[in-house]
């Protein structure tokens, strides 16, 4: 994104902006419009077959990108499969999933909750050129399409919707939490239970798979071989490699205060359980009650308001923003 991105997508994403007849305002870039269109079609409920969902459904700002449900329904309440994940600096990742190798991207990745079978979430898989065609029917979307890519004509495509989704997923950056200012004044964190946190949270370990400053390594991992009554075996059902057996990506820790519950399926409800569920299988050294409090404070720490409370990232504006 260039230099000027901020302030011309402020223009944009926002509210109108009068610009003195000395000097106007640049027209956005087609980059800057594809970011625009994205974040309308993440809002978007009619990319979804009976226009009850959009990606923003599972993925509330104000709970980092995630949903607060053990698991999401899909339409028609079709039963969700795993635990929705936040979205904080989800453009710096690799692995886009729980326990799926294969995507590689963050236009694949989007395409996968509109037409996957398995959980069905959004439910247009086999039917994309009817929700083409709801694009196509709106004025605003025809404009915006043909903004964001002048090579179409204003005709949606599927590939065009996943293009401009990623874009403006790749907006979602994470970089001001109460850890983020400390790291660059050379500071201690203010809070002096978040800073005594910090240190268990390296003492203990969870810094080699939650690797800051993403908080995650982005790789999967056997944290714990089964639960009672666990049919997930995560990674393995795509490889089937039976050493990836119950192996699941690192979860990033950014926002993780407003994520919960935790872990794939969501069985912990709080940070404390989360803790827990790492101990069981001696994974971990044993917390006491005051590293568990002091770990707690730190992870809070990572909550960046500005990621959860921009309007940049919220439900765009009914006016279409293009005449």
């Amino acid at each position: 994104m260039s230099i000027r991105a901020p302030a011309v997508l402020a223009a944009i994403l926002l509210v109108p902006v009068v610009a003195s007849a000395a000097e106007p305002s640049p027209p956005p870039t087609v980059d800057e419009m594809r970011i625009v269109l994205g974040r309308r079609l993440f809002h978007e409920a009619d990319l979804s077959l009976d226009g009850t969902l959009s990606c923003a459904t599972c993925h509330e700002q104000k709970r980092g990108f995630a949903d607060g449900n053990r698991t999401h329904p899909g339409i028609h309440g079709h039963p969700g499969r795993r635990n929705v994940p936040g979205l904080a600096n989800v453009g710096r990742l690799r692995n886009l999933t729980w326990a799926d190798d294969r995507l590689g991207s963050l236009e694949r990745q989007a395409l996968n909750p509109m037409t996957g079978t398995d959980p069905i979430e959004m439910g247009i898989g086999g039917h994309e050129a009817e929700v083409v065609e709801r694009l196509a029917g709106d004025p605003c979307y025809r404009r915006l399409f043909a903004a964001a890519f002048p090579d179409g004509g204003g005709r949606p495509t599927m590939a065009a919707v996943t293009s401009a989704v990623a874009a403006f997923e790749r907006t979602l950056i994470s970089t001001d939490t109460a850890w983020d200012r400390a790291e660059r004044a050379g500071a201690p964190l203010a809070d002096p239970a978040a800073e005594r946190g910090r240190a268990v949270f390296a003492a203990k370990g969870c810094a080699t798979c939650h690797v800051p400053p993403l908080f995650t390594d982005d790789a999967f991992h056997v944290v714990r071989r089964s639960f009672a009554g666990e049919t997930d075996v995560g990674l393995a059902a795509v490889t089937g490699a039976t050493a990836d057996r119950f192996a699941f990506r690192t979860p990033g820790l950014r926002d993780v205060a407003l994520t919960a519950p935790y872990w794939h399926d969501g069985r912990a409800e709080t940070p404390s359980q989360a803790f827990d569920l790492h101990d069981a299988d001696g994974v971990r050294a044993d917390l006491t009650a005051a590293d568990r409090a002091d770990l707690t404070a730190f992870l809070a720490a990572l909550t960046d308001e500005t990621l959860t409370r921009a309007e940049r990232f919220s439900p765009p504006p009914l006016a279409c923003p293009l005449p």
